[in-house]
């Protein structure tokens, strides 16, 4: 048997929205709570992923808590040391760790209408009981490995980017890269000069913007330590310059087409090459899939060292990789480059609500719909951060976290001893709202199929529009649109 812990609430995962959420029930004088976290260090994916290269494509500035500045960023963009020592440090600051029980990966929790409570259960065979559970384990951290005919014969290595092996030494191999996501487009560049040959195999081409990268300057550094209201005015301009791009991504294709004339001159520039040109040029209109930025990524493709495979994968032998064309690429080693289960990122979880009600077997047949991206009926006091819905192609989601654990706190305040479902008149309107504003989007009318989709072909992963919208509409929590329980 197992340890019982019994708390008032439960917080998952120590990335961004958990220890978010930590600080928020601190700042409230909460002290009946625990984080559960499966790894042994805070961080969630700026932990896990340490692939060469990683790095954030939202300003630092923006990509922080608004509450915890950070004066010192040592880059416009981030690199992962720098975002996981933040978060590391936020951590500390605000004394965390004793309320984290780290080598806890949950991995069910059962409504008790009796009792009005959660239990939750872990991998170690724990059980943790509390009022109120809040999911911050996002859609960034169950890697999404494709299944290759007879990759089990593969004699060289395998890895996903989020698991990177640091013991194979990549230095004359030949290497076959699949995937040309965003984790790629940041890893190629890097491991290119290294390694003898890299054939690189891409299903559909990203558009790829000029990353605006640079060190800050040490006097602005000293600036923005000495006069914290000079990084606010700094960082409210990084806002409202990104947010202007939800004008391009909601209905008005036009200023797409401008930011494609830069994407086209970026490839012309670093790529003579006319034959791989094409190939590199994507066919569906800008921001259909997730824009990247790079700087980097086509001089690399560009290197005689480097080849751009098409055809996608046939078969893997010992030692080799055949393409659709029937040519064969003898490599050392597999690199996975493509992504994250995200819209079924719940499926491994047994959450069972009011009734018996099972989450993961309800999303699966009728998609991921919640309210507000926070909370789902039939599953009372049951919260979400960066749930369904509420995930960004333009702006930094750190704002959206924001704006939900504020939610989430004063929803706790207002449930007291009791517990609180959301009707389902009221989460059927806010998805029909979402929807219909996807249906004018980019992502609906870009002629692309994207990894925000779900099996069904219905975005759930994106929020349509403005994140000041969604700041509006999360500001207060409305007591006609929750059953109150208990």
């Amino acid at each position: 048997m197992g340890n019982r812990t019994e708390t008032g609430v439960i917080v998952v995962g120590t990335g961004f929205s958990g220890l978010g959420m930590a600080i928020r029930l601190r700042k409230d004088r909460r002290e009946d709570f625990v984080v559960l976290e499966k790894a042994t260090d805070v961080g969630g994916t700026w932990r896990d992923n340490s692939y060469p290269g990683c790095a954030c494509d939202i300003p630092s500035h923006m990509y922080s808590f608004s509450f915890e500045q950070n004066p010192g960023w040592s880059r416009a963009y981030s690199t992962q040391p720098e975002i996981w020592r933040y978060l590391r440090e936020v951590a500390g600051k605000y004394d965390l760790r004793r309320f984290i029980r780290f080598g806890q990966e949950m991995t069910g929790a059962r409504w008790d209408a009796d009792e009005n409570r959660w239990h939750v259960t872990t991998k170690s065979g724990d059980e943790f009981v509390a009022k109120a559970l809040v999911s911050g384990v996002g859609a960034l951290h169950r890697p999404q490995i494709p299944r290759l005919p007879g990759i089990e014969r593969f004699a060289g290595r395998t890895f996903h980017s989020a698991e990177w092996d640091d013991d194979f030494d990549l230095a004359g191999k030949r290497v076959a890269v699949i995937g040309t996501g965003a984790s790629a487009v940041q890893f190629v560049p890097r491991i290119a000069p290294q390694v003898a040959e890299l054939t690189l195999f891409q299903r559909t081409p990203p558009w790829i913007m000029p990353k605006a990268d640079r060190a800050v300057p040490g006097w602005l550094r000293g600036l923005f330590r000495a006069l914290p209201p000079a990084q606010r005015l700094y960082r409210d301009a990084l806002y409202w310059t990104l947010e202007a791009r939800a004008i391009g991504f909601n209905g008005h294709p036009g200023v797409m087409k401008l930011g494609q004339r830069l994407a086209k001159s970026n490839i012309d520039r670093a790529v003579k090459d006319p034959q791989l040109r094409a190939k590199l040029t994507p066919d569906y209109t800008m921001g259909c899939k997730r824009v990247l930025i790079s700087n980097d990524y086509y001089p690399a493709l560009a290197r005689d060292n480097v080849e751009v495979v098409t055809e996608g994968v046939a078969e893997v032998r010992e030692h080799s990789v055949v393409d659709a064309a029937g040519v064969e690429h003898e490599v050392d080693a597999i690199i996975y480059g493509t992504g994250f289960h995200v819209t079924d990122a719940f499926d491994n979880l047994e959450i069972i609500g009011r009734e018996g009600r099972n989450l993961a077997k309800e999303w699966a047949s009728e998609g991921m719909r919640t309210h507000l991206g926070i909370t789902v009926n039939g599953f009372p006091n049951l919260f979400f951060l960066l749930g369904p819905n509420t995930g960004l192609g333009h702006n930094s989601v750190v704002f959206m976290i924001e704006a939900q654990v504020a939610y989430i706190a004063q929803a706790l305040r207002l449930a007291g001893d009791g517990a609180l479902d959301p009707r389902p008149e009221v989460q059927d309107r806010f998805n029909a709202d979402v929807q219909r504003k996807l249906a004018k989007g980019i992502w609906t009318q870009g002629g692309c199929t994207s990894w925000y989709l779900d099996a069904k072909g219905v975005n759930r992963t994106i929020w349509p529009g403005f994140t000041w919208r969604y700041w509006l509409d999360t500001r207060s929590v409305r007591r006609e649109d929750y059953e109150l329980l208990g």
